[in-house]
């Protein structure tokens, strides 16, 4: 309870474009100084991250507050009162009850706590105790990995899926590639499972079994990408393989499972190339079929949407391709929708004029 003996309600607000460790002190702060607390994701509807995303990032790592979401299309200007009347109508309209404090570290918390008649409490001044702040972060995401939390990092870490066929140096090349980008590598669940599954190596297959290795190979993938060193990881195999594995073991396409596999598309995948000597480990059908399924492996990628590329040679030839055309995808995956503080007055004006022309056709 606050000292006037009532419930203290904080605010926090922002876009959290993406969410990061300054936002996360602000919030904390408020928990501790507040009996509850509402965070209000406000994002513009030019941004690329969902707001809903962002809200799960903020629940996950402050699960005591109240998280709500709207689309606030107003001119960021603090100057204007037209905006700030645009803004608090969105404001206000997602508060379940009266604040009592704003939280903030910019000085725009003054004007927002005088207009919903609160006390303003600025923390972190001038951001010294946690110099970062979204746009550093959008220009640098990886440079700024530290400052994210778990689920961000899983949510903006892209995958690199290497696959092919029987002994074509997939796992080998792999390793490598993680080895020479610094980075995790997320190996083959389908073998480990080959190795206990019952009845062998050699009793029949059912479609089910492949269900159970993409669920353990998404979760083993979900876990690395929360810990992942760069917003960067490598996979030996995915759910798009494991569809063609369905195919050679069980007899028939599974749809079902290149339908998870269109959900659930890497940055880019990387054919190993079937030129090198077969290796019989044990655990391979043999070099008879191997040919046909790294044909099939082509025809397949050929058709989604994907970018792929077979690589051949040594080890090292390989992660040299791979790397070479790694750079620019990732710089793309990674290259965040212009915010609408930062695009030109005349862009802002056309996009709320394009706004209520949709409002107009919707009425």
């Amino acid at each position: 309870m606050s000292e006037r003996g009532v419930s203290d309600h904080g605010l926090v607000l922002g876009k959290f474009y993406p969410f990061h460790t300054g936002h996360s002190h602000l919030i904390r702060e408020a928990q501790r100084r507040s009996d509850r607390v509402t965070v209000q994701v406000l994002g513009a509807s030019v941004e690329s991250i969902p707001l809903e995303v962002r809200a799960a990032w903020i629940r996950e790592s402050h699960p005591g507050v109240r998280v709500v979401t709207a689309v606030d299309d107003a001119p960021v200007d603090f100057d204007s009162p037209s905006a700030w009347r645009e803004h608090m109508a969105v404001i206000e309209a997602h508060l379940d009850a009266p604040v009592t404090t704003v939280y903030s570290s910019d000085a725009y918390g003054a004007e927002l706590a005088r207009r919903l008649g609160a006390a303003w409490h600025q923390v972190d001044a001038g951001r010294l105790l946690n110099p970062v702040s979204g746009t550093a972060i959008r220009a640098d995401v990886a440079g700024n990995w530290h400052e994210l939390s778990p689920a961000v990092r899983s949510w903006l870490t892209a995958r690199v899926v290497v696959l092919g066929a029987e002994s074509t140096g997939s796992t080998t090349t792999a390793a490598a590639l993680a080895e020479r980008l610094g980075t995790h590598w997320v190996a083959e669940y389908g073998r480990e499972y080959s190795e206990v599954r019952a009845g062998g190596l050699h009793a029949p297959w059912e479609s089910r079994e492949f269900d159970l290795i993409v669920d353990r190979q998404i979760e083993a993938e979900e876990r690395a990408r929360r810990t992942a060193p760069i917003p960067l990881l490598v996979c030996d195999t995915d759910v798009l393989a494991t569809a063609l594995w369905h195919e050679r073991y069980v007899g028939t396409a599974a749809e079902h499972i290149h339908r998870r596999a269109r959900a659930h598309q890497p940055l880019l995948y990387v054919l190993t190339g079937d030129e090198i000597p077969f290796a019989q480990d044990g655990m391979r059908d043999g070099e008879h079929i191997r040919h046909e399924m790294q044909q099939r492996f082509r025809e397949v990628l050929a058709v989604q949407p994907v970018d792929w590329l077979e690589v051949r040679g040594s080890v090292e030839e390989r992660v040299d391709a791979v790397v070479a055309a790694i750079a620019p995808l990732l710089a793309e995956h990674l290259r965040f929708a212009i915010p609408l503080e930062a695009r030109s007055a005349h862009e802002q004006r056309e996009l709320q004029r394009r706004a209520g022309v949709r409002e107009q056709a919707d009425r």
